[in-house]
This record gives C-alpha cells, sequence and structure tokens, in this order.
C-alpha cells in the first residue's frame, strides 16, 4: 500500500500515547501488523516534536532513512525470506551465503540474526532519538531463538523498544507474550476499508467483491491481486475447479490453492443449507448433487491439508491431487 490506511494510523496514534518498551500487536493475517509496526518504530525515531502525537513526518532525516531502509537505530528481526521480500536488506554474511549458494535463505528467524539485535539494542544510539527493534512475523522464531530474546525483554537497554507483531501470537511462547503490551489489530469497517480500496485502484465493484474473497481484510486484498486473484480470477475459479483443471491454479502455492477450495467449499455448504453465501457470487457457484455429508468431509480433508501446505513433499503432486478431489466432489451423483 503506498499511504498509511486509517485505521492503521489510528491504532498507532493510540500506541504511542502509551508508556512500555515492548509491544504484541496480534490478530488474523491481513489487518496490517507490518504496517503499524512501521508506524510506530517511525515515530519513535522521527525528529519531529509532534511525532508522537500525530505519527512521524515523513519528511525529516530519520524518516528518509527508515524509507529506504537504512536507518542506523533500527533493527528489523525478520525471515531472510521476509526480509527479501519486503526489500530489506540482509546481513553481509547471510548475504554472502546466499549469494555463493551454500544455502537458501531461511524461513524462520536465525538465532544469528537474534544475537545482532541483542548486541544493536546495547549500543548507543546513533541519532538520539533512542533504538528500536522490530519483529516480523514473530511466531518465526523458534523456541532457542526466542529465548535469546527473553533476557533483553525483562531488562531492555534503556533507550530501545521492541515492537513484536504476529499473525499467529498463540505460537509464540507465553514468556515472551507476558513481556510485552498487548496490542489486537482492529478490523476496518466495510465502508472505510472500500473507499481505502478505491483509492489506491479497485473500482467499487472490485472492492466489495474482493473484500469478500479476503475475509474483510484490506492487506489481504492486496496480497491476492498480487497473486493474480482477481475478481474475474475468483469468478471462473469454482467452474475450474469442477472441471479440475490444476493449471488454473498453477502459479499459486498449496497453501493459497488450500484456502481458496476452503472458501469454495463453505459457499457450496451455505447454499444446501439456502444460507447466505460469504465468499462468491451465487451465479459462479456449479449446481451439484454432491450431500451436505461429502462436503463437510471434504472441508476435514482440506484442513488436514492445510497442516502440511508450506511443506509439501511435491507442490506439484499436491496441487493435481486437490483438483482431482474438489472435481470428485463436486460432481458426485
Amino acid at each position: 500500500m503506498t499511504s498509511k490506511a486509517p485505521w492503521i494510523h489510528r491504532q498507532s496514534l493510540s500506541l504511542l500515547a502509551q508508556q512500555g518498551h515492548a509491544w504484541l500487536l496480534q490478530g488474523p493475517s491481513g489487518l496490517g501488523q507490518y504496517a503499524l509496526a512501521t508506524a510506530m518504530v517511525s515515530a519513535w525515531l522521527c525528529e519531529s516534536e509532534h511525532a508522537l502525537t500525530k505519527g512521524a513526518c515523513g519528511q525529516c532525516g530519520s524518516c528518509h532513512a527508515l524509507s529506504v531502509h537504512t536507518h542506523a537505530d533500527l533493527f528489523v528481526l525478520m525471515p531472510e525470506t521476509v526480509l527479501l521480500e519486503l526489500g530489506w536488506p540482509l546481513s553481509e554474511k547471510a548475504q554472502a551465503e546466499i549469494d555463493n549458494k551454500t544455502r537458501k535463505p531461511s524461513k524462520e528467524i536465525r538465532i544469528d540474526a537474534m544475537r545482532d539485535a541483542i548486541e544493536f539494542s546495547q549500543r548507543t544510539n546513533a541519532r538520539g532519538r533512542g533504538k528500536a527493534v522490530l519483529v516480523y512475523p514473530a511466531e518465526r522464531m523458534n523456541h532457542v531463538t526466542a529465548n535469546a530474546l527473553l533476557k533483553t525483554l525483562e531488562e531492555p537497554p534503556g533507550d530501545v523498544k521492541f515492537v513484536l507483531a504476529s499473525e499467529a501470537a498463540h505460537q509464540l511462547l507465553p514468556t515472551i507474550r507476558s513481556r510485552c503490551l498487548i496490542h489486537t489489530m482492529a478490523w476496518p469497517n466495510h465502508q472505510e476499508a472500500e473507499a481505502w480500496l478505491t483509492q489506491h485502484g479497485f473500482s467499487a465493484e472490485e472492492a466489495t467483491f474482493a473484500l469478500r474473497t479476503a475475509g474483510g481484510r484490506p492487506d489481504e486484498v492486496f496480497r491476492q491481486k498480487e497473486l493474480g486473484q482477481t475478481m474475474q480470477w475468483w469468478a471462473q475459479f469454482p467452474r475450474a475447479m469442477q472441471a479440475g483443471d490444476a493449471s488454473y491454479c498453477s502459479n499459486l502455492p498449496p497453501s493459497e490453492v488450500i484456502d481458496a477450495l476452503q472458501k469454495l467449499c463453505h459457499d457450496l455448504m451455505m447454499r444446501q443449507a439456502e444460507a447466505s453465501l460469504r465468499y462468491f457470487n451465487a451465479s459462479d457457484l456449479p449446481s451439484i448433487q454432491s450431500n451436505g455429508a461429502n462436503l463437510t468431509a471434504w472441508f476435514k480433508r482440506l484442513s488436514q491439508a492445510a497442516r502440511s501446505s508450506e511443506h509439501p513433499f511435491n507442490a506439484g503432486l499436491m496441487l493435481e491431487a486437490l483438483c482431482s478431489e474438489a472435481r470428485e466432489v463436486i460432481n458426485a451423483t
């Protein structure tokens, strides 16, 4: 997103008014945890005297350094895959190892990076506005990494603040959660979210439909668009699955295909129960003979598949199996 969403701005001002050294931003994906964490560290480090009451100015040297990801008083603690995705630099050692193909970028927050973050928190700040450590997604810390952070959270240096942003806070160690002020992400109201999307290139019809498929989460709308899941894609998805057409989803990771199939299964069950559909237009759903028990069993199998979707033995075979099963269930008599 190109500018701060109004519901993110409101939450940031509320949190900036509170005293504390560590925050945990929690909630389901797509509600802007990373955007809120960034807004908070930007204000903490901003040189404007009004930053803590109005937010970062966006014009000072500190704000510029943060915008180009080179701020000396900010340490961003993320999995290497997320750092690369969001445009943050890797450490020299990590970059060299990946460039030399001695290993792939890590999907977890590495213990080496945590040690660097702890060492950073103990240094003197460079610009006179204190220091900040941003951890995202915080649930990507394993037990070793999280335990390494505990001591610093318990006895932080005087001028450093931490913000941990998570889309699965239940996976964090209870000792990590207990040392943070916890903020649960606010959901934007539907009208405000639609207006926000239309300001960023969506038509009114597209905004309404996209919010439906994204479960009302604006950040999820943008992520789905990047994956090619447009209004037209969603409209044709049920018929493609009725045909078992795996090529229709070939550009998506298995986790995204499972999510889309769960939404399709949900709406098929809703239509059989003569209830309101949540994700699809009624005209886009195929007529099916499959009974409710078959659909319920299918949804359970999809939920089981979701647990291993991030580490499939063979993504191509998994996709073929998912689409084949969808065809069988939808066309069952």
